[in-house]
């Protein structure tokens, strides 16, 4: 069975470099940032996530609702979970894409 095909059970197995189980890795850590994570930072994870789970990049008007919710849903739990969570002793090794766009234009 080569890398992309599905396990036992349906399960989906790493298909190529920087999947864990057929998930993309790209999601990036919020925890430990310095200054912490912004509003925006959050949202635009929780996007990526929903995105990512549902398989839906541009949701049509009727998935729309469900999907922002969901995305709504994604960004308050990731703030509380961010808010009880200890402090890091090194910050991530990757600035949240929004960052890394922003250092670039200046």
């Amino acid at each position: 069975m080569d890398g992309g095909e599905r396990g036992s059970a349906g399960e989906r197995r790493p298909d190529r470099v920087g999947t864990v189980a057929g998930m993309c890795r790209n999601i990036t850590e919020l925890r430990g940032l310095e200054p912490p994570a912004t509003e925006e930072e959050v949202e635009a994870a929780a996007r990526q996530y929903v995105r990512k789970v549902s398989g839906i990049r541009h949701p049509n008007a009727t998935v729309e609702p469900a999907f922002e919710a969901a995305v709504a849903e994604v960004a308050a739990a990731t703030r509380a979970l961010l808010e009880v969570c200890p402090p890091r002793r090194q910050p991530p090794k990757v600035d949240p894409p929004l960052r890394r766009i922003a250092a670039r234009a200046s």
